[in-house]
């Protein structure tokens, strides 16, 4: 699905009931979380190219990621329950807007093949 390709500072991936650090190379599966400490930053790319900049203090929720394109299906779809971080379109984005999610507590964001900023409370 993805893999981590930058950590500063301390990253955890959480996977069902395990966690384990995160570091550069990491590969990410549907329904993992992950965490940065306050200050930490994690940096993800998606197999669509689709790149996930986590800053201090985040926390994010990976529900769906579906990037099938000789079959037309497409899914993106991540809960950050708090934090921020920078969003930046791949080829879902560009091929499948209404597919990608990005919601936090207190709303949901719909993509149309863009960069932009993301903070939860």
């Amino acid at each position: 699905m993805g893999l981590v390709k930058g950590v500063s500072g301390s990253v955890s991936i959480v996977q069902a009931s395990a966690t384990r650090a995160a570091e550069a190379g990491k590969q990410l599966q549907v329904a993992d979380r992950i965490v940065t400490a306050p200050g930490a930053t994690a940096s993800i790319v998606f197999r669509d190219g689709t790149m996930l900049t986590l800053g201090g203090g985040a926390d994010v929720h990976v529900r769906d990621y579906v990037f099938e394109p000789k079959a037309n299906r497409y899914a993106f779809s991540v809960y950050m329950g708090q934090g921020s971080a920078i969003y930046e379109s791949g080829k879902i984005g560009r091929l499948a807007p209404e597919s990608v999610k990005v919601e936090t507590p207190q709303a949901t964001v719909g993509v149309r093949g863009t960069r932009f900023l993301i903070e939860a409370d």
